[in-house]
């Protein structure tokens, strides 16, 4: 049987850690959050992640910094302050740790080329068209997930996640004609390692849940934002090629700035089980 008092803990704390991860986060704030000794919930978070918390945060700090390179034209040391290094010489060495490259060589193999010559950053331009897009703004909404860490082009195990919630909302009455079903991406595949890239399959919830799921299953609210949205057509193994395509002309033909927030994928008529190639995915990228 789960103790429930348990997942809860951990859920706090990685609600915590997600939120806070830029700041100084030391072991009486860890302890506060989630509470819990650091030395077991340590134990119990190094289980469930294969990495201790502190390599954790240093982790997803430099993939959020990696990020900041590639998608935008911020300069390398307001960078490294904004995800939490006290200076740019132990961020680039950091940084050259994780990804076998400094900061700077790593934005220009991203698809950027700085011109420092006292203008504006000159993009790369794209050999690929780009692709249509609507602006967007979705309301508040809760939703009830799984989540799967791992290779995004891993269908079949993103698979028997899907077949998890299903079977967990079946078993409390939580689908009806009108239920949707949608993913949230929180890494960059190209940034972090696939055993660590995080996607989260879930179900808009039309009203709260009486208690929250005592399985690892949680409940997540999305504020009102502001989306970029593009429409994939064809089967989820495809949905790479859609993205590069996205990305490889955002800089060029997508005026909005991005959010620190998941990119969003809505399920339009997979339930109707149309021929592979008729499969429509909304992709809502957050803007500001």
């Amino acid at each position: 049987m789960h103790n429930r008092s348990q997942i809860e803990r951990y859920r706090l704390l990685r609600r915590y850690i997600d939120a806070h991860f830029k700041e100084d986060l030391n072991i009486e704030k860890i302890e506060k959050a989630c509470f819990y000794s650091y030395r077991n919930i340590n134990r119990i978070f190094q289980g469930l992640h294969q990495e201790t918390i502190g390599k954790y945060i240093k982790r997803i700090r430099l993939e959020k910094a990696a990020e900041y390179l590639k998608y935008s034209d911020l300069a390398i040391m307001d960078i490294a302050m904004d995800v939490g290094f006290s200076d740019v010489a132990s961020f680039g060495k950091a940084f050259k740790t994780r990804f076998g490259t400094p900061p700077a060589a790593f934005r220009k193999l991203t698809g950027w080329e700085i011109v420092m010559n006292g203008h504006s950053p000159e993009p790369v331009v794209s050999r690929q068209p780009p692709l249509p897009f609507e602006i967007e703004y979705l309301p508040d909404f809760e939703m009830l997930y799984v989540e799967y860490r791992g290779d995004y082009r891993d269908i079949d195990a993103i698979e028997k996640q899907w077949q998890c919630l299903l079977e967990y909302c079946e078993s409390h009455q939580l689908l009806t004609e009108e239920s949707i079903f949608m993913a949230e991406i929180l890494d960059d595949n190209e940034i972090c390692d696939d055993i660590v890239c995080r996607y989260n399959v879930a179900l808009i919830l039309d009203k709260p849940l009486c208690e929250l799921p005592r399985e690892l299953l949680f409940v997540k609210r999305h504020a009102h934002q502001k989306y970029a949205k593009f429409v994939h057509r064809g089967p989820h193994e495809t949905c790479m090629k859609t993205y590069d395509q996205i990305y490889a002309n955002w800089i060029t033909h997508v005026h909005p700035e991005l959010v620190d927030l998941p990119t969003l994928e809505f399920f339009v008529n997979h339930h109707l089980n149309p021929p592979p190639n008729q499969l429509l995915t909304e992709i809502y990228i957050p803007v500001q």
